[in-house]
Parts: structure tokens; C-alpha cells; sequence
């Protein structure tokens, strides 16, 4: 590799919008020291690859794609970073393809190990804990090449659901300062249309700074201080979801999207004890139900767990009569996956995994029934929509992915317009000049 080439990185993450937050941070920080982010492995100097541990499966592919570019791409470094290698720095450091972990997702340590010839300085001391790792620093200034923007503004959790994996990897919860938050959005907001506010667990935002806050408050200044910008936010509990957030999206005028996603993880209350969750079934039912019914249409998801240990055939039908009753537009669900170092790992009465995945089918089919009626309801009204990448898709305030038969000249922006479709298939049609940004 000539010395005086620029360094090309390839960036891949695994997992949720906290990583890919934090890949961002990575790739930010690389090119300030004269690397450059390309699109393709086979054309990379260097491979990170920023890893996820909410399943096994997540665990499998990020070792399998780790091997491809070995195949592909010979002659590329493969640096690993993340969740997993952070709980597994031992079993990646054994792969003969790869040839850097750095346990966690400390941008500059990610960067040193990615850049080291590059240019001589002095890195943060290495991480003797996870829950050291930093959550301020360099200022993240846009996610390159997409008109949505992920605004992370906090790190961690302090819950101990007996499943989660994510914690032991990430620590306690850790907010950044209101103040690098609002500069951070400010320099997102001038190249992103919507910001989606993201975290480990950003209900507990704020109550472990010098002067406590709240997620609302938060939420609240940003609106305040970003009126071109949509607000979404990320994964919240629904026991979380105060009055003053609820308000806020009620009176905001859809710069605060109404859109939730609550886990639910089980409808249950037998597998919600044995994991660890702090809400009953009629808790999660009762909140989401209130919320419904003051902000009206929305996106509703949450995420559920089949065949955890113990789930009995009446606990499944608990769950699915739940589903059948909350005004959910889309679900996530996954088969239970055990994860090494958890207490649900050692629970006996283990699910088959034919039964979890069967259990897993049947939500899902529900969901997507439920999320074809709601999507046939939005026919004809209007819809306040942000364009993807190229353009040929766009995402409404209430979280549907529709087509976009004819993108603006300046697809990063929110611009007005109607759905057309049936519950299947959705698009936005506007008028023939859509050059107004909508605020």
C-alpha cells in the first residue's frame, strides 16, 4: 500500500441505532486522522466491523462476515468492534481473520487501532471497564449519506432484564450533558430532516447528571431550538412514557413524530417475572391504551420474546390476545436466544426452539395483519414525509415506508403530500412543485 494513499475503511454494524450511531462516531473519527470511508470491503485497506450481542444469531453474523472479507478481500485488516467484542474480545482476537478488537465502542481507541501509521497521538488509556468507556466527546456532525440523523444521548442501563446481554456489554446508564446534545443536534440538523433520538435505554435520560432532567424536558428544548426539524424517538418503555412526553407529541403539530416503540417482550405475567421486567401486563396494557387515546394515529411497535424459558402454550395466547387488543402498526419478534453470562441462561424448562419459532410466526402474521388494516386506513389523508436515500422511498410521522413515484429536487426535507395505495402498498403523491420546506 503506497504510503502516501489515503487509508480506505469500511465500515459495518451490526444491530440496533445505537451502534449505528456509534459506527458514525467511528467513521468521523478515522477520517479526521486521513482515512477514508468507502463503500465497498473488497475495495478497504481496513474492514471494522462494530458488532451486536442481543442474539446469537447476531454473534454468528458478524464471525461470518469477518471470514467473507477474509475470502474476498485478502490483503484488508479486519478490526472488530462492539457489544460482542466487548463481552468477547478473547474469541474474536482468536480468529485468524481478524486483526484488531477493541472491546466497546470508544471511537478514538477504534480509530487508533484502525489508523496507526497514519499519524502519531495519544489515545485514550485503554478501557480497564466497560462503564468507563467514554459518552461525550468529538461531536458527531452527520450520518454520511442518509436524511434521517441518529442523535444518541445516552449510553447504558440500569435495568437487569434476566435475557439482556446488551447491558453487561454496555454498562450503567450514562447521559450526555443537555448542552453537548443541542450542539450535536444543531450540526445535524443543518444536513438531516429528522433526528431520531436513540440510546440503551433513553427513559433513564437525565437522571444521573449533576442537575437531573428528563427525557420530555430534553425533548422539549430540541424542539424549541430545531423548528425545521422533525424529532422521532427511539425504542422507550411505555411505563416511561410520562404525561409531558405524551404532551408534547400531542401539541407539537408532528415535529415530534407520533410514533412509539414500546418493548413489551411478553403478555405474560408469569414470563414477565421470570424476566425481570419491572411492568405487569396490565401496567404495559393500561399505558398504551391512555397513549392511544389522547394522540390518535400513530405508529405503534414494541418488541416480544417466544418461547422464553417456562412460556406455557396459555402464556403465547396471553401475549397474542394483547397484540390482538393494542392498536400495534408493526412488531418485532424474536425467538428467545440464550445469552452466556445472564441469569435467564441458567432458567430451566427450556422452550423447544421449533415451538419458539412457530410462536414467533403466529405474532408475526398477526402484526402484519393488524399493520396492513392500519396502513389501508392512511388512504387518502395526509402524510408529512422525510425521502430516503436516493429517493424512491419515504417515511410518514407515523413510521410507514411508503413509495415515492416522483422525488423532490431536494429530497432532505419534510414535504406535505397524500397516500395513495391500499394496505399493501403505499405512496406519496404532492403537487407538481414540492419545493416548500414544510415546518
Amino acid at each position: 500500500m503506497p504510503g502516501s494513499a489515503a487509508l480506505r475503511v469500511h465500515f459495518r454494524t451490526f444491530g440496533c441505532k445505537a451502534n449505528q450511531y456509534d459506527t458514525e462516531r467511528m467513521r468521523q473519527e478515522v477520517e479526521a486522522r486521513g482515512g477514508v470511508a468507502v463503500a465497498s470491503w473488497n475495495e478497504a485497506d481496513v474492514c471494522v466491523v462494530n458488532t451486536c450481542t442481543v442474539t446469537n444469531q447476531a454473534d454468528a453474523d458478524a464471525r461470518r462476515w469477518a471470514r467473507r472479507v477474509s475470502r474476498e478481500n485478502p490483503t484488508a485488516r479486519v478490526v472488530v468492534a462492539g457489544c460482542s467484542a466487548a463481552l468477547r474480545a478473547d474469541e474474536y482476537a482468536a480468529m485468524p481473520e481478524v486483526a484488531v478488537v477493541v472491546p466497546g465502542h470508544d471511537p478514538a481507541a477504534v480509530a487508533g487501532a484502525v489508523t496507526p501509521r497514519l499519524v502519531s497521538l495519544e489515545l485514550r488509556a485503554p478501557l480497564d471497564r466497560i462503564d468507563s468507556e467514554p459518552i461525550g466527546g468529538e461531536l458527531l456532525r452527520t450520518r454520511a449519506g442518509f436524511s434521517r440523523g441518529w442523535l444518541k444521548i445516552q449510553d447504558g442501563c440500569d435495568r437487569k432484564c434476566s435475557f439482556c446481554a446488551t447491558r453487561l456489554a454496555r454498562g450503567p446508564s450514562r447521559s450526555r450533558s443537555p448542552a453537548d446534545i443541542l450542539a450535536e443536534a444543531r450540526l445535524l440538523a443543518s444536513v438531516h430532516a429528522e433526528l431520531v433520538v436513540t440510546g440503551i435505554h433513553i427513559g433513564h435520560y437525565g437522571r444521573d447528571l449533576e442537575s437531573p432532567t428528563s427525557l420530555a424536558r430534553l425533548v422539549g428544548r430540541l424542539l424549541d431550538r430545531l423548528p425545521d426539524v422533525r424529532i422521532r424517538l427511539g425504542s422507550v418503555e411505555a411505563t416511561e412514557v410520562d404525561e409531558d412526553l405524551v404532551d408534547l407529541i400531542v401539541t407539537s403539530g408532528g415535529r415530534l413524530a407520533p410514533h412509539l416503540h414500546m418493548p413489551m417482550q411478553s403478555g405474560a405475567d408469569p414470563v414477565l417475572r421470570r424476566m425481570r421486567r419491572w411492568h405487569t401486563r396490565e401496567q404495559y396494557r393500561t399505558s398504551a391504551l391512555a397513549i392511544a387515546g389522547r394522540v390518535g394515529a400513530m405508529g405503534l411497535g414494541a418488541d416480544v420474546i417466544t418461547g422464553f424459558p417456562g412460556e406455557a402454550p396459555e402464556d403465547h395466547d396471553r401475549t397474542r390476545s394483547l397484540v390482538e387488543e393494542l392498536p400495534f402498526t408493526y412488531l418485532h419478534v424474536f425467538p428467545y436466544s440464550p445469552r452466556e453470562g445472564t441469569p435467564a441462561a441458567d432458567l430451566p424448562t427450556a422452550v423447544p426452539r421449533g415451538v419458539a419459532a412457530e410462536r414467533a410466526r403466529d405474532l408475526r402474521l398477526l402484526a402484519e395483519a393488524k399493520g396492513r388494516a392500519y396502513r389501508a386506513s392512511r388512504v387518502g389523508g395526509g402524510a408529512r414525509v422525510v425521502v430516503e436515500g436516493s429517493g424512491g422511498t419515504a417515511l410518514t410521522e407515523d413510521y410507514l415506508r411508503v413509495a415515492v413515484p416522483r422525488p423532490p429536487d431536494r429530497p432532505a426535507r419534510l414535504f406535505d403530500g397524500t397516500l395513495g395505495g391500499d394496505g399493501d402498498h403505499l405512496y406519496i403523491a404532492w403537487p407538481q412543485d414540492p419545493s416548500s420546506i414544510s415546518s
